[in-house]
């Protein structure tokens, strides 16, 4: 999946809604292709390596238009759908991409996962509010399909995944509590630091599921002391025993999205 064909095929779509993208730019070229269609306000976020592994990658982008434009709406500091052409989601030639407003930050400054954590409570209060449909499953159905797309390719060495996740589901629904929406990958670089302060970024992956599984996504380590210190920054509203538990979860899903990242 070109990089290069990606950005020709966002820069083509754009210009025929009178958007004109002289010197596009690729901020990021991982999981997504995000690239800034300068001089525009406007980036296109374009699926690569999601698009193997989520068959509703379409519903992911349109859901992170949903919730940030609902967000954005209640004031809250977030990467806006783009108001100088229709957001998506779209597709063209075989790629499917939304159109975001350009946020000016500074990409080397990041905030520390304390930090991101006394950032929590508020978002979650408004994503509360939000009342559009989402799923359930969140990084369970990413664990299966992404197994499902790499089994189907012949990888090699992918049981210890596999049985880890059936292991984990055995566990789930003890864990499966204080749910509402969430931001799904709360990690501190989905948090832009701009000169007004930090913006939160990319809602794809909003599900709904309990708090410490964002909690999890910034404990930083994992083991109880980890999981307490989480819980405590954020102000409770998890057991540090789910926060622990979730930790787990996302170790193996993250560990096999980086397998993803480097067969792709």
């Amino acid at each position: 999946m070109s990089t290069s064909a990606a950005v020709r095929a966002a820069v083509s779509l754009a210009a025929t809604h009178g958007v004109v993208a002289t010197d596009p730019v690729v901020l990021k070229d991982g999981s997504n292709v995000l690239v800034h269609l300068r001089p525009a306000p406007v980036v296109a976020r374009i699926a690569k390596r999601t698009a193997l592994v989520r068959p509703s990658v379409a519903g992911h982008l349109a859901r992170d238009l949903s919730v940030s434009a609902f967000l954005a709406s209640r004031g809250v500091p977030v990467v806006a759908p783009s108001a100088e052409l229709p957001a998506g989601p779209h597709v063209r030639d075989g790629f499917v991409f939304t159109f975001s407003t350009y946020v000016p930050h500074d990409p080397n400054v990041e905030l520390s996962r304390p930090d991101v954590l006394k950032l929590l409570p508020d978002l979650h209060a408004e994503l509360r509010r939000y009342e559009g449909p989402l799923p359930e499953r969140g990084p369970l159905d990413d664990v299966e399909n992404t197994l499902a797309y790499l089994e189907g390719r012949g990888l090699p060495g992918l049981e210890p995944f596999r049985e880890r996740h059936t292991e984990l589901l055995t566990r789930w629904n003890a864990h499966y509590r204080d749910v509402q929406p969430l931001h799904g990958d709360s990690h501190f670089g989905n948090v832009l630091m701009t000169p007004s302060g930090p913006v939160w970024n990319d809602f794809e992956d909003t599900w709904r599921g309990p708090v410490a599984w964002d909690l999890a996504c910034l404990a930083g380590a994992k083991g109880a002391e980890a999981a307490q210190r989480a819980v405590e920054i954020y102000g409770g509203g998890a057991a540090p025993e789910d926060v622990e538990f979730h930790v787990e979860t996302r170790v193996n899903f993250s560990t096999l999205w980086g397998v993803l990242m480097e067969r792709s």
